[in-house]
């Protein structure tokens, strides 16, 4: 239970072994239907009357997956939710090398982005939106904290995730063919005017900041989501989560309006 409190903790120790901890039966059951890699599963005793733990143990063990029972006490002692909900899992980091995403969609980069809940939400929204993957670059979140997993609701087995340095990312993707766009508060064109419906790179930069003069540069563009009210900026989060849905509904437009050829004889 110790190496498992650690893995909660530490970033360096999940890394280094591969391995992090995901907590709660939604999240457990999206890793299950995703073929995740388990090195097991642990349920509270008081969870397992419950109908959905049950079953969730059911299908751990049809899968071959361990799964183990452990008291109240000790479950809270390793949990990281202030209210943990009976069950949690030892898993593979469900990350992948960004040279294996495709190229011939939108693929969000955050940078330095350092809160945990929109690092998920971002994964969350890019799936969701059927964005080809979601790359943290520089002094960002692990994107395998706990709380980032919880907020991407199971995203993170849905959709590829990486880890990387921006300019070894967008030098990849430009080799490509993407267009690489930054956003920033500065840019005079608005994301409504922006394609994004083909092969596109869009950086986030982090909370306070945003993106440093170096991180512009690298990009092709730079553009800026426009506002009616007071507020200087979005959360970023909510700003990834606008940009992806904007490249979704421009690559549905764009396949209404194909024509297709009749099959009417002239």
């Amino acid at each position: 239970m110790r190496r498992l409190r650690r893995l909660v903790q530490k970033r360096a120790l999940r890394w280094s072994e591969g391995v992090c901890v995901i907590e709660g039966p939604d999240l457990v059951e999206a890793a299950l239907a995703a073929n995740a890699h388990f090195e097991a599963i642990y349920v509270e005793t008081d969870a397992l009357s419950r109908a959905p733990v049950a079953a969730l143990v059911e299908r751990a063990h049809v899968g071959g997956v361990r799964v183990f029972a452990l008291a109240p006490a000790t479950f809270a002692r390793v949990a990281d939710a202030a209210t943990p909900q009976g069950v949690m899992a030892a898993v593979h980091l469900p990350v992948v090398a960004f040279e294996t995403m495709a190229s011939d969609g939108l693929v969000l980069v955050a940078h330095d982005l350092r809160d945990p809940g929109n690092a998920g939400t971002i994964v969350r929204s890019a799936e969701a939106a059927g964005a080809r993957g979601v790359i943290f670059t520089g002094q960002s979140v692990d994107p395998c904290n706990p709380k980032a997993l919880r907020a991407s609701a199971g995203g993170v087995f849905q959709i590829p995730v990486a880890v990387g340095d921006l300019a070894e990312v967008l030098a990849h993707f430009q080799a490509r063919g993407a267009t690489t766009w930054a956003t920033t508060l500065h840019a005079t064109t608005e994301l409504r005017e922006v394609a994004l419906g083909g092969s596109s790179v869009v950086v986030i930069g982090s909370e306070a900041e945003g993106l440093d003069d170096d991180a512009l540069a690298r990009c092709g563009g730079s553009f800026r989501i426009a506002m009616a009210g007071a507020s200087e900026s979005l959360n970023a989060g909510v700003a990834a989560s606008l940009i992806a849905f904007a490249a979704l509904w421009q690559r549905e437009d764009a396949k209404a309006h194909v024509t297709r050829p009749s099959l009417e004889r002239p």
